[in-house]
């Protein structure tokens, strides 16, 4: 006999088997020796209550054998000599497209602009340590994109979109931990994402694949209304007749490329604001309404949103908390010298003593109008606007101008700064100067109302460090919904975050599956 059943656990019953088996006893209503074991199928916490409490979906057996699931198998075949489609961009959506791609009997060659995950590390050394900007190897840019070096959170909203259970038993079979499928808010960690994506690359080579690193788009070769190939800034021509775009929100080159050939791009509204960096054990506190955290829980995150009024009787505003990292670093995200972009990762421990989120709030083509930006690249110009004047705020060798929170709503200068994560560095400056004044204002409604909601919240110890500023594209690459190929050119498929149909890793894994099973369809596999 199987039973299904929810149990409600302290941690320390939850981290017991013992503890475990006694509550499904008492709970089924038999003796604990007719249970011959379980299976988690999802683990969450609710910390709604006066203490914390573990929420675990089960699958019980009575009488009768645990039921073992069949192996996952990704069925990869040998493309070595199959019809090619080529992938511009080796981060989750390039990745993921070219194992479907492989899966089905076609041959992915991936086109990556940055280097490999080892070499990719001395860039980031020389970004963290010493202010300098590879553009074409940083956060952003190198095998695995930005999402290597994002924290690796994988929950999503969008399974009425794919297959999220593909994608994870994916990421387990490439060396996740298997925890990853019932937990609610799985997550790898930046530490172990690098060995995993590399671990993909390896299959994809050795199924037949190709993966030319250090290779950028160039140019996309065009006959009447059909994609004939690409040529890279090598000067190689590769023919093809598929191009699945996966070039990720921060690749200006390419929405430049595309408006220069006349290919239909929109501007698209975003979201643009700070990294706000709390102590961890404050979020701890207001989170698990207790004075020490217990090893058995993990660093307390949060999610926030509010509606604020507009400036001078605008339209109200969305503000909400983004790509919440606990345990976490503020990390230097700019892909071009004389910018300042932040963005936050944690390790797979989430052990360091701060907790920084992305606050931040929705912009449009009112607002990139209102300065002066027009068109397809609007939102891209306001941007950069931004985050240069971040870099100046911050005085160079990317230095990140900084605000204390409670200062910045009452408009004071922060004489002192706390300590940051920041390893760029921080220095004190009024954000009221960095940020649009329409972003600023609805920041100063918001963050009170954030300080109602979670108790602890509004305090000067906590830190703003501008910019948060890529949160998705700027752009929007239209494309069919039947078919995902640009309305304008046969054999191009725009995918996942920057083409504007993702939102984090599994998002844009799921999309890019979808265009490789089109574009193997195009291709007549």
């Amino acid at each position: 006999m199987v039973k299904n059943i929810t149990l409600i656990l302290t941690p320390e019953e939850a981290a017991e088997d013992a503890s475990i088996r006694k509550q499904l006893s008492a709970a089924l209503r038999v003796p604990s020796r007719r249970i011959t074991g379980y299976k988690v199928e999802k683990r969450s916490i609710d910390a709604r209550a006066r203490q914390p409490r573990i929420q675990l979906q089960l699958t019980v057996f009575l009488d009768e054998p645990v039921k073992e699931e069949v192996p996952f198998d990704p069925q990869l075949k040998n493309v070595t000599n199959a019809p090619q489609v080529v992938i511009a961009g080796a981060g989750p959506a390039g990745l993921f497209a070219a194992l479907k791609l492989i899966s089905l009997g076609v041959k992915p060659i991936i086109l990556e602009r940055g280097k490999d995950v080892r070499s990719r590390r001395r860039d980031l050394a020389a970004l963290n340590k010493e202010g300098k900007v590879n553009p074409e190897s940083n956060y952003c840019f190198g095998e695995g994109g930005a999402g290597t070096y994002s924290d690796g959170k994988l929950y999503t909203r969008s399974t009425k979109r794919g297959d999220v259970k593909r994608i994870l038993q994916l990421f387990v079979h490439f060396g996740a931990d298997p925890k990853i499928l019932y937990e609610a808010h799985p997550h790898i960690g930046t530490n172990k994402l690098p060995h995993i994506i590399t671990a993909m690359r390896e299959e994809i080579v050795a199924c037949g694949g190709e993966v030319l690193f250090e290779t950028k788009l160039a140019d996309i070769l065009i006959e009447g209304d059909t994609l004939k190939g690409v040529r890279t800034h090598h000067g190689d021509v590769i023919s093809c007749g598929q191009l699945i775009l996966a070039t990720g929100h921060s690749a200006r080159d390419i929405f430049s490329l595309l408006e220069s050939k006349q290919i239909k791009i929109e501007a698209k509204p975003f979201a643009l604001g700070v990294r706000i960096e709390h102590p961890q054990q404050l979020i701890d506190r207001a989170q698990y309404k207790c004075d020490v955290r217990g090893e058995l829980l993990p660093p307390a995150s949060y999610s926030l949103v509010t509606q604020t009024a507009g400036l001078s009787g605008t339209a109200s505003r969305g503000v909400f908390s983004f790509c919440m990292c606990p345990g976490g670093i503020i990390a230097p995200a700019a892909t071009a010298p004389g910018e300042i972009v932040v963005n936050g990762w944690s390790p797979s421990k989430r052990n360091n003593p701060y907790a920084n989120s992305g606050t931040v709030v929705t912009v449009d083509e009112q607002d990139f109008a209102h300065y002066g930006f027009k068109g397809s690249l609007a939102g891209m110009h306001f941007q950069q606007m931004v985050e240069r004047r971040a870099f100046e705020a911050g005085g160079g060798k990317l230095v990140a101008p900084a605000q204390r929170l409670v200062d910045f709503v009452n408009r004071k200068s922060s004489s002192s700064l706390p300590d940051c994560s920041y390893l760029p560095g921080i220095t004190s400056a009024s954000l009221y100067e960095v940020l649009p004044k329409e972003v600023s204002f609805a920041l100063q409604q918001a963050l009170p109302d954030f300080g109602k909601k979670m108790k602890g919240y509004f305090t000067n110890e906590a830190v703003m460090v501008a910019t948060e500023s890529r949160t998705s594209s700027p752009v929007r690459i239209p494309r069919d919904k039947e078919t995902l190929q640009h309305p304008q050119i046969k054999g191009l498929f725009p995918c996942a975050e920057g083409a504007g149909y993702a939102g984090g890793i599994v998002s844009a894994a799921i999309d890019g599956k979808r265009c490789a099973e089109m574009a193997a369809e195009l291709a007549g596999v």
